[in-house]
């Protein structure tokens, strides 16, 4: 693990928010249009995340031909991406907006097409606005064969950082969808 991914002595452990979601609540998507989590992508992971205990997750997708990168086999960037995406579930638990900052991958086994990937991720600690945390994507279930690992840093915005950076028509879409704009409220309450 690199030194920006190791948090510096004086972090704190993290705290489940209160009016985090309850241990094995699906937590849904955050955005319809993400390709990790929404239902809006047809070729996207559709990755499922459930509360667990503390400041973890689960999630789940199943390896799709549209997820190939050598024959039969996910592609890399897409794996790191179900990571990604797990990590960034994190985030409902301690409710606070936060984008990837760094994400360090180990690609350990290769998974095939029709694979279900099983992966779990924790938050390690929090040091200001920087979240440190750590993912495990196993092969067929929670007790198979670990296949990819990584350690994330994310980094707490605001949802102006969404607002000044995304492209308009996308930014005035999620904005007029009532789901979204009561998400993104719910994390505003956070102090």
């Amino acid at each position: 693990m690199s030194t920006a991914l190791t948090p510096p002595a004086e972090a704190l452990p993290p705290v489940r928010h209160p009016d985090a979601p309850a241990p094995g609540e699906l937590l849904g998507a955050h955005y319809a249009y993400c390709f990790g989590c929404g239902d809006g992508q047809p070729h996207g992971l559709h990755l499922e995340a459930r509360a667990g205990e503390g400041v973890s997750v689960t999630a789940e997708f199943t390896v799709t031909p549209d997820h190939q990168g050598a024959p039969g086999l996910a592609h890399g960037g897409l794996l790191a991406t179900a990571l990604d995406e797990t990590l960034g579930s994190l985030n409902w638990l301690l409710r606070v907006i936060a984008v990837t900052g760094r994400l360090e991958t180990d690609f350990v086994l290769p998974v095939p097409v029709g694979t279900v990937l099983h992966l779990e991720a924790e938050v390690t600690a929090v040091h200001g606005r920087k979240i440190y945390s750590t993912a495990t994507g196993r092969i067929g279930g929670p007790e198979g064969p670990v296949a990819v690992r990584a350690d994330a840093l994310f980094i707490e915005v605001k949802v102006d950082h969404f607002v000044d950076n995304g492209r308009p028509e996308e930014i005035q879409a999620a904005m007029a969808d009532p789901d979204q704009v009561r998400r993104a409220r719910a994390f505003e309450v956070n102090p």
